[in-house]
Parts: C-alpha cells; structure tokens; sequence
C-alpha cells in the first residue's frame, strides 16, 4: 500500500508563546488531516518574526507534501504572514482585486469603513490561490504547497473544509486502543516483540495513573482494518486481563 501524503502544521503567533492564547488549531488540523488520508508529521510554533517564519516554511515545504499554517493573516501591524510567505517563495506580494472585491463588499453590507488597516488583508502573494472564509470573509491562500490561514479557531476549521477538498489523501487512518492496568515497564518487552512483527501498523503507550495505580492505554493504527484486527486479537491474548 503506498504511503499517505504528509503534511507538517506551523503556528504562528507570539500570543501562542507567551501563553496567553492556546493553540487548538494543531489538534483539530490533526483530526481532519487523519480522516483524508494526510499524515501529519511535524508541528512548530514560531514568533511573529519574519525571518523565523520565512525559515521554517522552506524548511518544511521542502520536507513535507503540505504545509499548513495559522495566524498572521489579520489587519494589524503585527499580521506579517503573508508577506513573509511572498518572500519564502520569492514573489512580490499587493493588493488583488478579487480579494479587494471580496472585503469591499463584505465591508459595505455591514456599512463599515474599509479602512487602509482592512485592505491590508487584501495583500496576496503574487501566484497564490485564494481559500475561502464563509465566516469574516478575509481569505487565506495557498502558494505552491502551503496553505495560509488564521488563527481563529472557527475561521481556521472554515479554511480547512475548504482546502481538504481540494487536496489528495490517501487511506484513512484507523485505530483501536485496549487499556491496561499495569505499568509500562511491565508490558514493554511483550508490546516491543508484538510491534516488530507487524512493521506496517504503529503501535503506542500512553500511560496514566488513576487511583494511584499505574496503567496505560495501548493504540494500534494503521490503514488496513484487518491488520488492526489480527493485531488486536494478539494483543488481548498478550494481557487477558485488559479492557
């Protein structure tokens, strides 16, 4: 089976950071990304700086099929996504019409000013497509294989249903999970050996503590149910007593 296509999520943002503001959007790109069949492998967070956003999207572009990233796209000085995304590919970056259009209309139906501050969310790298926002109208865009969008948490979900669609996936990924009331050092050695003869599932330990007693939930993913299947049935055996 040939391997999903991958993808790496870059926040941006130094309310993210500070900890003033916590960072939702990882968790739920990571959801929607498992349901299409894209593998999410890496997450950074990087300040409001350009040369560290500039830094990390070539990075990861370079590393990953899709790069997608939150935060910046605003109307405030600080809002300096987009052009640093110009300038990560190398491309001029101004005001388009369409996404002019766009504000000017939404704008004027609210009879609000589309002041200088709001056409700055008109500023589109040259080449990029636009994503669209149902819900405050001010679009992301996709240049090459980055996907920009903002770091609200309900305009970041829009963005996302309307990039998913266009995307290629590839299975679905599945998992089971069987809980064990043991510590790991216990399970280790038999949950290893049974990890290494199915090479093509991923196996993980996520221990807990309840009660004071030690225990861990054991997960097995992979894109074939059956696989996860087999697997599970000799993981029970492995630990009669688990639920």
């Amino acid at each position: 089976m040939p391997a999903n296509p991958t993808a790496a999520m870059l926040v941006i943002g130094d309310e993210i950071l500070s900890g003033r503001t916590r960072d939702v959007n990882t968790h739920y790109l990571a959801g929607e990304l498992t349901r299409h069949g894209i593998t999410l492998r890496e997450a950074r967070v990087v300040s409001d700086d350009r040369d560290a956003i500039i830094e990390a999207v070539n990075a990861l572009r370079a590393r990953y099929d899709n790069v997608f990233t939150s935060g910046g796209i605003g109307p405030t000085h600080d809002d300096i996504t987009a052009e640093s995304i110009a300038a990560a590919f190398g491309v001029p970056i101004s005001i388009r019409a369409d996404a002019y259009a766009l504000l000017d209309a939404h704008y004027k139906r609210r009879e609000m000013a589309f002041n200088e501050a709001r056409q700055r969310m008109a500023r589109i790298p040259d080449g990029a497509t636009l994503i669209d926002n149902p819900i405050s109208i001010a679009p992301g865009f996709t240049l090459g294989n980055v996907h920009v969008m903002a770091g609200v948490p309900n305009i970041f979900q829009a963005m996302v249903a309307s990039v998913l669609p266009t995307l290629t996936g590839g299975a679905p990924l599945l998992s089971q999970s069987l809980r064990v009331d043991r510590g790991e050092g216990e399970i280790a050695g038999p949950f290893g050996e049974l990890a290494a003869e199915f090479p093509d599932l991923s196996m993980g330990s996520y221990p807990f503590v309840q009660n004071g007693a030690f225990g861990s939930n054991l997960v097995i993913r992979g894109a074939d149910a059956g696989r996860i299947s087999e697997a599970m049935t000799r993981l029970a055996a492995l630990f009669p007593q688990a639920r």
